[in-house]
């Protein structure tokens, strides 16, 4: 079963962080189309939520086609949503960034720099990757 959490220090609101946990259990599988999610009800009750808080992440992945929301039945991983990330391939790439990490911790490099660093490489592929398209 889907394990969901919050992080009450990181100052990203609970619906967000919700949406992100989602998105990455479908990118890597663990969430496939067709799949229930755990309903409103339990989600509230193991994360001690506001049901607005889980509706507004449902319907928000929802609009972006990430979910199907049928009321009465539940809320369902979208047919169309993108299929994850090939498994071996998926091994590979993260056994790189496992030596990745490991490399730059031997250096005295702490979680917080790494993640900026991760972050402002994959926002400059991202940018060049949009000029190639021009």
């Amino acid at each position: 079963m889907l394990e969901l959490h919050l992080d009450q220090r990181s100052g990203v609101p609970y619906y967000v962080q919700l949406m992100h946990q989602l998105r990455r259990a479908v990118q890597l599988g663990t969430l496939r189309p067709g799949d229930r999610l755990p309903t409103v009800r339990e989600v509230v009750a193991r994360l001690a939520l506001n049901p607005n808080t889980v509706l507004r992440a449902y319907r928000e992945l929802e609009h972006e086609g990430l979910l199907a929301i049928r009321v009465g039945s539940g809320t369902f991983v979208a047919d169309g949503a993108a299929p994850p990330v090939d498994q071996p391939l998926h091994r590979l790439l993260r056994e790189e960034l496992e030596r990745w990490i490991d490399g730059a911790r031997a250096q005295g490099v702490d979680d917080e720099t790494l993640a900026a660093i991760f972050h402002d490489t994959l926002d400059a592929a991202a940018e060049r990757a949009k000029e190639v398209l021009r």
